[in-house]
């Protein structure tokens, strides 16, 4: 026992000292990734509690308050719910806090760029409190993180339908054949590789021998909608192009796909995984993985309206004192330009880390109603396909509004 308390002590100990250094070399270049990496460990905290915090929280007695004491299932779901309900109240916290930056002179700016060892105690403290309220309101926000999560999909999408048509302008403005050839080819691969995928789709999710009508409705489906984006897009008054119709067919198809896996292993259509009951360490931590680059790279590209960090000219954030003289006429020459505007919104990347917040909760415990069917398998049962092939049918929508609106609207910029 003296033993164990002695290496605890280490570790901890260890664990403040790693945090100090770290927090003391993050820079305004680096902020948002730090803010990625510390998203990153909310998502590792809640599946190492999901795992082992179960016993523990049938001893709390304001969480077990319970006449007969749930299953084993149900306190794994509250430790994902209670930590993602921390880390949604910080990052709402920091966006109400950022409202109305409009330049780097704000004292605001400084707090988002800087103060990270103070960052990380506070969110550490935020997240503990977390295990002290009503079991009540841990289920009010299992409600709306439902619809938080939709809203979240939705931001993907438009990022995504953002991402490909800002692509295909960049190379069309090159007026050169080069890139034209390339975007034929990168056209052409992706468009092999969604025929492909589909094939696999068939093979995998309608097996021979079984009734099969709802998966190959959403295959089918999801083909149709390939051939409609491809014969929009190069419609003689349509201004599009097959490099954004390729990019969301194979989106589109992924996203079936996607959907289709997460069907429960007992599923007679569920082919891929039907003959498994469990998950292995190595594909959970995939499914892990996937989601946190998922959201990390929503949560960036939708904060931020130039590039992934700032530009190296921009000053760094914190204040400490110069060490060298000249520092001192250079920060008074910097006093005398004017004011440097944010090159992002504050608020609304905190609000996207709010968000994915919800989402990652419904991912860790597939979406809150699958969690006896599924055990811990990540992202499986029926609400999770709903979400993902609405969120298919949605992408679909989206991108045909996008090559239409201009005709329908020409006076408009879009």
């Amino acid at each position: 026992m003296w033993a164990a308390s002695c290496l605890a002590s280490c570790c901890a100990a260890c664990a403040c000292e790693a945090c100090r250094s770290v927090a003391g070399t993050i820079s305004r270049r680096s902020a948002r990734i730090a803010y990625c990496g510390l998203f990153a460990l909310s998502l590792v905290v809640s599946w190492i509690l999901r795992e082992v915090a179960a016993p523990l929280l049938e001893s709390i007695p304001w969480i077990n308050h319970f006449h007969k004491t749930p299953d084993r299932e149900w306190f794994e779901t509250d430790a994902v719910l209670r930590v993602s309900l921390g880390n949604f109240l910080f990052f709402t916290i920091l966006a109400v806090l950022m409202i109305g930056i409009k330049n780097q002179k704000d004292p605001r700016d400084r707090l988002h760029h800087g103060g990270w060892m103070a960052k990380i105690v506070c969110w550490c403290i935020v997240v503990f409190l977390m295990f002290f309220v009503p079991n009540g309101i841990v289920s009010f926000y299992e409600s709306i993180s439902k619809f938080g999560s939709g809203l979240f999909l939705l931001v993907q999408v438009i990022l995504l339908l953002d991402f490909v048509h800002a692509w295909n302008e960049n190379w069309v403005s090159k007026d050169e054949q080069f890139w034209y050839m390339a975007l034929l080819i990168i056209s052409l691969v992706c468009y092999i590789a969604t025929f492909s995928f589909t094939g696999l789709l068939f093979h995998w999710f309608t097996p021979s021998g079984h009734e099969c009508g709802l998966n190959t409705f959403f295959i089918v489906l999801t083909l149709i909608l390939v051939f409609v984006f491809a014969t929009v897009a190069l419609h003689p008054k349509v201004n599009g192009s097959l490099l954004p119709a390729s990019i969301i067919s194979l989106y589109c198809t992924y996203l079936c796909y996607s959907g289709l896996s997460s069907e429960p292993r007992d599923y007679e259509c569920n082919g891929l995984h039907n003959h498994s009951k469990a998950i292995s360490t190595g594909s959970l931590t995939l499914g892990l993985l996937t989601t946190v680059l998922s959201v990390v790279y929503s949560a960036v590209r939708a904060g931020s309206s130039t590039t992934f960090v700032s530009s190296p000219s921009s000053p760094r954030a914190g204040s400490e004192k110069p060490l060298l003289p000249f520092d001192k006429v250079e920060e008074q020459k910097d006093k005398k330009d004017e004011a440097k505007p944010v090159s992002y919104s504050y608020t609304f990347f905190h609000l996207i880390f709010s968000l994915a917040s919800m989402y990652s909760a419904m991912l860790l415990t597939g979406w809150s109603t699958s969690v006896g069917e599924s055990g811990k398998l990540v992202d499986v049962g029926w609400p999770s396909v709903w979400v993902r092939i609405v969120t298919g049918w949605a992408t679909a929508a989206l991108f045909i509004w996008s090559l239409v609106a201009p005709l329908i609207f020409p006076d408009r910029e879009f």
